[in-house]
């Protein structure tokens, strides 16, 4: 039997009174990443019905492609009425005045770093947004402001929230890219700058939080990867940003887990995995899809190795057999997997195509058939049949990987190559009546295929095109060789209505009278060969073409540029590959004002390929 309680026992002790500002900041940590992720979804969603709406109107306002006579080229894109105010005019005024201050207004940074805008605008309200959300209601019950138990905590869980965005941003299979328009190679400098924020917000939790060890090892390897990530690194030694970048991931992805899992927030750091798994397995399965011909070890395979010409000591050409269904658009680029060249045998290097597709043939040029990989026989030499029959690559050669192909190349080997891709999204000018395309050192890889793409689409009555320019800038004249003969056949089977004009540029030596050295900075990374024959210098087929010119010195492009808005109509599209500096000098002549348009002027459209490790 239990005794009876003495009547004059003690009360027992009350528990503590809860918190109230527990529940409340455990309220908060769960609502604002979700807003911060709703915020960010909107945004996404605007872009992509802008992206929409500019090509439904692209659509309508083009018409149907025209195709001019023969007799047509001397007026193709110009008009010799004068120009005149119209009202009706205004509203593509104001669409090529966004276009201005979004695109051609430029943040300069350096000589090398250049932010338009548009990103800059992005990037102040992706840190303006994450730093409200952290820093909002942060007052405690009693009164104390900014109360590091607030946002502390809150500081991990909207850096935790973003890391699927910044995962899905950086992937080649990226589904905002789809969903945007907006190509992979262009949202990268979205991935660096989610990462960079996300970096700073983990960094204020760590603080806050610095005693637990598991979640300050994955800040540690995050700080370590923004570190090699960072531009001079990755230009000096990409290899050690490469695998650094795999390694420091991995730490900090599954460091991340185990500290979030502690808080029961898991759940936004393994859809990173996924993310990450689910592009990793579309680009293996592409790569055998595209390349099962080497896996088979038939004889056709030692068919399908790669030939590499050392076209000078700092530029190479590497062209193969096109993969059968392998299918691709002017300016896209590829993957390229070199066991035999590589320091990691699966490591991968993207590189533009400088040849087109079979679809994109002119008459007079022969395409392929699905079976001609395994039909054909080695690749043809300098002849231009492989800038339609075959993948082509002008590569730049810098150190590592590139330096070990050049000496390849310089062997005269052949090397193993697989194949993934294509990946970007190729610019779309069927609706533009002139087309200039610019070039510097080796952008033109993706000037030139899109060059051909061009022609293609006139002579087949898909683009409206009436007058297309090719303007390229080189050191040594001997680099004309490069893609004489790919040019020469063009020009050859080119549409007769269409006003062609190519503009050739060496910039070695110098002559009084032309434009100034530092009017631009071209691609500082292709340098000229040793004891180059002049008389290679200007091949002679070429050159009997009246719409080719050869000038000697550095083109100036405002003057270039401005010439072409002065003298057509319609609607002129300008394409840049080159440096930063080409791309600065395009973006500064492309600052038209509205009157130009609202006068009759043509509707200027830029499109920037601005290679580098961007």
């Amino acid at each position: 039997m239990n005794a009876p309680p003495r009547a004059n026992a003690p009360a027992s002790p009350s528990a503590p009174p809860m918190d109230p500002n527990r529940a409340i900041r455990g309220a908060h940590n769960k609502q604002y990443p979700r807003e911060v992720w709703w915020f960010v979804a909107s945004f996404i969603a605007l872009v992509s019905i802008c992206q929409l709406v500019s090509w439904g109107i692209s659509k309508l306002s083009s018409g149907r492609p025209v195709r001019k006579q023969a007799g047509d080229a001397e007026t193709a894109g110009r008009s010799n009425s004068p120009r005149r105010f119209s009202w009706r005019r205004v509203p593509l005024a104001a669409v090529n005045l966004y276009r201005v201050v979004a695109f051609r207004w430029t943040l300069e940074i350096g000589q090398s770093y250049t932010l338009n805008l548009a990103e800059v605008f992005v990037t102040a309200a992706y840190i303006i947004a994450l730093f409200v959300w952290e820093f909002v209601n942060t007052t405690t019950t009693t009164g104390s402001k900014l109360d590091i138990t607030y946002w502390g905590g809150r500081a991990g869980a909207i850096g935790a929230s973003q890391l699927p965005l910044v995962t899905a941003l950086g992937t080649k299979n990226n589904p905002i890219a789809y969903i945007t328009g907006i190509s992979y190679d262009k949202l990268n400098y979205i991935h660096r700058m989610t990462a960079r924020v996300v970096f700073v917000i983990l960094w204020i939790h760590g603080g806050a939080k610095w005693f637990i060890r598991i979640g300050l090892t994955a800040l540690v390897a995050l700080t370590v990867l923004i570190l090699v990530s960072l531009r001079p690194i990755r230009a000096q030694v990409y290899e050690v940003f490469y695998f650094t970048h795999f390694l420091m991931v991995l730490i900090f992805l599954l460091g991340g887990y185990f500290h979030t899992n502690f808080e029961r927030s898991g759940f936004y750091i393994w859809p990173c995995f996924l993310i990450w798994g689910l592009d990793r397995a579309i680009r293996l399965a592409r790569l055998v899809f595209y390349n099962h011909l080497y896996f088979g070890f038939s004889k056709t395979a030692k068919r399908l190795d790669a030939s590499v010409e050392l076209l000078s000591p700092h530029f190479v050409r590497l062209h193969l057999q096109r993969p059968p269904h392998f299918r691709w658009t002017p300016g896209q680029t590829a993957f390229l997997t070199m066991p035999g060249v590589s320091g990691f045998p699966l490591e991968a290097h993207p590189f533009t195509i400088a040849s087109v597709d079979a679809r994109y043939q002119l008459n007079g040029v022969s395409s392929p058939t699905v079976g001609d990989a395994e039909k054909a026989g080695p690749p043809s030499g300098s002849d231009a049949t492989p800038y339609w029959k075959e993948l082509v690559f002008l590569i730049n050669v810098r150190e590592g990987f590139t330096k070990r192909l050049a000496q390849i190349a310089q062997a005269g080997g052949k090397v193993k190559v697989l194949v993934d891709g294509p990946y970007g999204f190729s610019p779309n000018l069927d609706h533009d009546d002139t087309v200039v395309l610019v070039a510097g050192g080796s952008g033109v890889s993706f000037s030139l295929s899109t060059f051909l793409g061009v022609l293609s689409h006139v002579q087949n009555g898909k683009s409206r095109c009436r007058k297309l320019v090719f303007i390229w800038s080189i050191r040594e004249a001997s680099h004309i060789e490069w893609v004489s003969k790919a040019l020469t056949e063009a020009l050859e089977l080119a549409p007769a209505g269409l006003d062609i004009s190519i503009r050739l540029f060496v910039t070695s030596g110098s002559t009084p009278g032309l434009v100034p050295a530092d009017s631009w900075n071209e691609d500082d990374s292709v340098h000229s060969s040793e004891g180059t024959a002049t008389g290679k210098s200007r091949p002679s087929s070429l050159l009997n073409f009246s719409a080719v010119q050869v000038s000697q010195g550095r083109p100036d492009l405002p003057a270039l540029l401005r010439a072409e808005v002065d003298a057509n109509v319609g609607r002129l599209s300008v394409t840049v590959c080159g440096s930063q500096g080409v791309a600065r000098a395009c973006r500064s002549a492309l600052r038209i004002p509205v009157s130009t348009v609202v006068e009759g002027g043509p509707s200027v459209v830029l499109h920037v390929e601005s290679f580098g490790y961007a």
